[in-house]
């Protein structure tokens, strides 16, 4: 585990509200909003770049948990950042706690873990699956 990770670290993450990231491109919706999917990834983005640069070389980290709330509608056109905090280290399982703002007002709040693997072993597991048999 390496030991630039700590708690309180931050990250961020921006996007633009467009046609592709709504509700209805998505198909979590039928409005022309931003999809509660592209908000959460836009969270993941966030949290990982406040740890994936701290990472040993060959580690990454893996999305296992998402909850979060989707509080508000934003139209096209708006962007919206979101921003992580790591809150908990519990060995190579990270907490993050994550909000995202629109230009107007607080949409989406919410806890988010990641897991730190190691990435040849990872994709040589998910690979596998692919395999007749397995």
């Amino acid at each position: 585990m390496p030991g630039e990770l700590k708690i309180g670290l931050r990250g961020q993450a921006v996007a633009r509200v467009t046609e592709e990231n709504t509700a209805l491109a998505y198909g979590s919706g039928g409005a022309k909003v931003f999809a509660t999917p592209a908000m959460i990834g836009l969270m993941e983005s966030a949290a990982l770049s406040s740890v994936d640069p701290l990472l040993e070389p060959g580690q990454i980290t893996v999305g296992i948990r998402v909850d979060v709330e989707h509080l508000a509608a934003t139209p096209i056109g708006m962007e919206v950042v979101a921003r992580s905090e790591l809150v908990e280290i519990d060995g190579k399982r990270l907490v993050f706690r994550v909000e995202a703002h629109d230009e107007r007002e607080l949409i989406g709040r919410g806890i988010h873990e990641r897991f730190i693997v190691n990435q040849e072993r990872f994709l040589a597991r998910t690979s596998a699956k692919l395999k007749t048999g397995s």
